[in-house]
Parts: C-alpha cells; structure tokens; sequence
C-alpha cells in the first residue's frame, strides 16, 4: 500500500505540472516549491528549535490562528514555522508577522521529509483539521516529535475507516493527541483503538468571533452601501453567481456585495457579464457609487465585508461544498447556501435553529429571500446565528491547557 501512496504523490505533481499550462494557482504551487528545501535550509540558523504549524490553505490558517497566537503570546521566545500546501494560504498569508518562517510544504516523500525535518528541527507540530502525510508523521513520530491535530473532524466515510485504509490508519498512530470538534469524531476514533483523543470544538468559532470584535474598517465598501440594505454574497462560483443574478429584480432597493471564491481575471469578466450595473472594488470612486453591486478582485477581504451586510450568501453549494458559514454567522447574518452542506456540523446546526437556510435552485432562492428581506426575519434569524457562534466559543483555551509545552 505505501508504494500506491508513493506512486500517488508522484502522479499529483506530474497532474499539477500539467495544470500549470492553464491554471495561475497551480503555477504558483510548482514555482513556490522551486529549491524550497535548500531556500528552507539557507533561512534557518542549524540546530535552532521550532514550533511547526502546518495548514492546507487560508481556511485551516484561519481556524488555527487562534492557537498559533495564543502560543505566540505565552511563549514569546520560541520561534514559530508555518507551511501552507496550497498557494490560497501561502500567498495571502506568506508575511505573517508572528511567524518567523513561512514557507510552502514540500511534497510528501521520505526524502524530503527527513531533510526538512532536520533543518526546521520542531519541538512539536500542530496540524489543523486534516491533512495527514505518511512520511512527514512516520518521521515525527520516530524523532519522538510530538504531533497534534487540533479542530479535527473525522466522517465514516473517510479512508482511515475502509478496509483499504491501512496507511492512513498508520499515520493517525503517529499523533500524541487528537482535539475533535464532536463527540462522533471522537467515537469513530475510539474505534479504532485510538483514545488519546479530547472534544475541544472548533477553533474557528474563536477566530470570527474575534475578528467581530474589532472588523478592519474599508471606508469604499461602507460609501458604496450608503444606507441600503445589503445583500454579501462569500466565496462565489459561477452557479452560485448565477443564482444572486436575480437579487435586484426581486429587491431593487438593495445593493449587492460578490466576493468570488477565485479573483482570476476571466472569473471577473463572467461576474461583469451576469452584472451590467457593477463595478470593481479596485475601480470604486472615493464618492458613493450608483453601481448595485460591488465585485471584489481581490483576495483577503471577506471576513471584513460581512460587518456591511444584512444578509449572507454563501458560495460553494452546488460545487464541492459550502464554504465558511461562521465567518457570516458571528456578524449576525442569516446565511443562504446551496444544497452541498452535508459535511459540515456548523450549517447543520443553523438549518435546524432557523438562522441558515439551504436553496437547491432558483424557485427555493426567490422564497428564501422574500421571507429573509423582511427586517423583523433577517434580524431575528440574525440573532440566531450571532449566539450560535459566541455559545461555541473556547476550544482555544481547552486545547493550549492539554497541549504539552514545552514537550517532556
């Protein structure tokens, strides 16, 4: 099985130096990891010790962020090391100030992962949520590295739980302690034998509920509303655009915020189409805006935009998956989604309180968003999703208390 899990890694980085001809996100993976250990090994004094915190992309940054920091607040001197699989966290997040390092992860062979271990030399590693490479563990874990997942969240379906799934079971096995976000996470562990296990919750509930509390101010969003009632449409594909192409006719009075998921420059060229009377964040005038809708191309501003907002739409439901729900929630938005929300307990959990509401097509959209367009509605669904968050809030404290620093 490991040669399969070998020849996979290989097969994906000949997959994606093939995406490279059509794609500027799998460029920038390829030419991000262009000499990255011998850049890794220049940027590092020998011997210096770290703490290694490893995320997917943005998201998982996100929600390991409020560790990250906590850590960085109560041990001030140790030094921190971040790695980012995919250019969507690296390049928003590549000039971090509390992190010493920030580089991408080299690629999941054994060969690399001893020699960046021997130059990063980690105290421990925190891993958010997912992402479990063979090489990288086994090698911690024979180092006598301890390893920690926080935020994790584990279904049935995944592979550590098939008859195929002998590796990944492996590399759980390498994990000093799993912080879970539900109890059934921690069940499905348990049945596999493995109890070093807590249900911390989820960390991303700290992170938005802070960044509600002190939401960077942008001056061209705040005119370009002006006293409307806004609808902010998160992380938006094609189809879900397609969908909120209809909000005007049905609320002329309103203004519309999209913020796609991918800011390319044909995505916003498809944007423009299915919107005559928008306009580019980067092209707003300094004086309030006749346009309806505002299109952000660019990156890193989501998380701020909702504090303008009466109503979320969140993208990603007729593709893979929704996206970031909280983010929306803690401002006190009622959010909207498509119908792929069933890997996460969070739109669950706000469908069954009756503060996020799923759409499987235009006709359910229209009723959804008559209802919501009533103030007394949105406000009080609103409300809703706000205390949902702020009652969730504390994993970060639970999971610093259990984390061993510094190791024994």
């Amino acid at each position: 099985m490991l040669l399969f899990y070998n020849l996979g890694i290989r097969l994906y980085q000949v997959l994606i130096q093939l995406a490279c001809l059509k794609s500027l996100k799998a460029r920038a993976f390829i030419n991000g990891r262009k000499n990255l250990l011998e850049r890794i090994e220049h940027a590092i004094i020998p011997g210096q010790k770290h703490i290694w915190f490893h995320f997917a992309s943005l998201g998982e940054f996100e929600q390991g962020r409020p560790v990250l920091e906590q850590m960085r607040k109560n041990y001030p001197e140790s030094r921190i090391f971040i790695t980012f699989f995919s250019p969507s966290g690296f390049e928003i997040r590549k000039n971090y100030p509390l992190a010493d390092h920030i580089f991408y992860l080299p690629l999941d062979t054994s060969y690399n992962a001893e020699r960046f271990i021997n130059a990063v030399n980690p105290e421990m590693a925190i891993f958010t949520k997912y992402e479990y490479w063979y090489h990288y563990f086994t090698e911690l874990k024979k180092r006598e590295i301890p390893v920690y997942m926080i935020s994790a969240i584990f279904r049935k379906d995944q592979a550590f739980f098939k008859w195929f799934g002998g590796i990944q079971r492996k590399i759980l096995t390498c994990v000093r302690m799993f912080f879970v976000q539900n109890v059934e996470s921690k069940v499905l562990l348990e049945q596999l034998n493995l109890t070093n296990v807590r249900v911390s919750g989820d960390t991303r509930f700290d992170r938005v509920y802070e960044n509600t509390q002190n939401p960077k101010r942008i001056d061209l969003v705040k005119k370009f509303c002006s006293d409307r009632k806004v609808i902010v449409a998160g992380s938006t594909w094609l189809p879900d655009e397609k969908l909120v192409s209809s909000i005007h006719e049905m609320l002329p009075n309103w203004k519309l915020i999209i913020a796609p998921h991918e800011v390319e420059e044909a995505r916003i060229k498809e944007i423009e189409a299915l919107f005559p009377d928008s306009v580019r964040f980067t092209r707003v005038e300094t004086t309030e805006s006749e346009f309806r809708t505002l299109i952000i191309d660019n990156i890193g501003m989501l998380s701020s935009l909702y504090q303008y907002g009466n109503i979320a739409y969140i993208g990603g439901g007729f593709g893979a998956g929704i996206h970031n729900t909280l983010e929306a929630a803690a401002f006190g938005l009622p959010v909207i989604f498509g119908p792929k929300y069933g890997k996460f307990k969070e739109a669950k959990d706000l469908i069954e309180l009756e503060a996020a509401f799923p759409v499987a097509d235009l006709d359910a959209f229209r009723a959804v968003l008559k209802r919501l367009s009533e103030e007394d509605n949105y406000l009080k669904a609103g409300s809703k999703a706000f205390n949902y968050v702020e009652t969730n809030t504390g994993a970060t404290d639970l999971i610093l208390k259990h984390i061993d620093y510094p190791p024994n």
